[in-house]
């Protein structure tokens, strides 16, 4: 496969499902971003990913249990910078991410 026909692969804006999953995942990213600024600054790195589901469900997976009890009393304002940016979040998980052992 040429290197430009890859490119086209991986461009974000051709229709498609690697296009959407594309899109999909730099959404995840940003909304991953949005939220770890709204922590303090040394809770930042709690949040390994985020995502919103169709249901309106903000799902935020941390690496740990103890980071899990900590973004659980954080939801509220999860939920408020999620709303502020745009997102229609109406609920709050907070999920650990499995470990790769």
């Amino acid at each position: 496969m040429s290197t430009k026909k890859l490119g086209d692969l991986l461009n974000p804006n051709n229709v498609g499902d690697l296009g959407d999953l594309i899109k999909r995942a730099r959404k995840m990213g940003e909304l991953t971003q949005i939220l770890s600024r709204a922590l303090p600054e040394a809770d930042r790195a709690a949040i390994v990913a985020a995502n919103v589901r169709e249901d309106g469900e903000l799902v935020i997976i941390c690496a740990s249990s103890a980071w899990a009890s900590r973004l659980r009393y954080e939801a509220d304002m999860l939920l408020r910078t999620a709303r502020d940016a745009g997102i229609a979040a109406k609920t709050c998980k907070v999920r650990v991410t499995q470990s790769q052992a």
